[in-house]
């Protein structure tokens, strides 16, 4: 997913977050990449370090559509959510499909619906961050 990195920081007690930006969206994340990345665009992977537990940090989303914003501590995402043939569930956000981790399975009518997340931004982060080089 293409990410804008605005910035890179470390505040104490917490660990170095990342102030980005896509096209539906804005927020702060754990960052994991390069503490001296400049500003600018990259292609990152999502990773959730926490377990989804419907009714808890899971729940139907309001609207539809793609998104990323703050929410106090957390990062809500809303993406499209969908399950594997084995019970594993996806988190599709924007063309970007992130594993997610249950602690019980999920409601049976739940798959295809908009959900949001609502996770520790301690444990959001994108991932495999590179620059975007136009050749």
């Amino acid at each position: 997913m293409l990410i804008e990195l605005v910035k890179v920081a470390k505040f104490p007690g917490s660990p170095w977050l990342a102030d980005v930006r896509t096209s539906f969206g804005h927020t702060a994340v754990r960052w994991c990449g390069d503490r001296a990345a400049e500003p600018g665009e990259y292609h990152v992977e999502w990773t959730i370090d926490e377990d989804i537990v419907w009714g808890q940090n899971a729940k139907l989303a309001v609207g539809i559509g793609p998104g990323l914003r703050t929410g106090g501590h957390c990062v809500v995402l809303r993406g499209l959510l969908s399950l594997t043939e084995d019970g594993a569930a996806v988190l599709d956000l924007d063309g970007a499909n992130i594993l997610l981790d249950l602690a019980d399975p999920l409601p049976e009518d739940i798959a295809g619906t908009w959900v949001e997340l609502f996770i520790d931004r301690e444990k959001v982060r994108p991932g495999f961050a590179r620059p975007l080089f136009l050749w």
